[in-house]
């Protein structure tokens, strides 16, 4: 820091930083959604995955009921 700085640019120099700080943490959280939401996306395709493995297992038992 430079001693001859005045009170105004140091007020500068902080609410620049402020704002880069800023900046960071909503870069940061804006990683971490994407890999939440990556994260249930993949959750989610597991669940599809399951329910229509499940479906198919229905639909086989309700057409063996038929048939008896």
């Amino acid at each position: 820091m430079n001693d001859n700085e005045t009170l105004g640019e140091l007020e500068i120099r902080i609410t620049l930083i402020r704002e880069n700080l800023s900046e960071l943490v909503e870069q940061a959280t804006a990683y971490s959604g994407a890999a939440d939401e990556e994260r249930t996306a993949d959750r989610i395709a597991d669940l599809q995955a399951k329910l229509e493995e499940l479906l198919k297992k229905r639909d086989t038992l309700l057409s063996r009921s038929g048939e008896a």
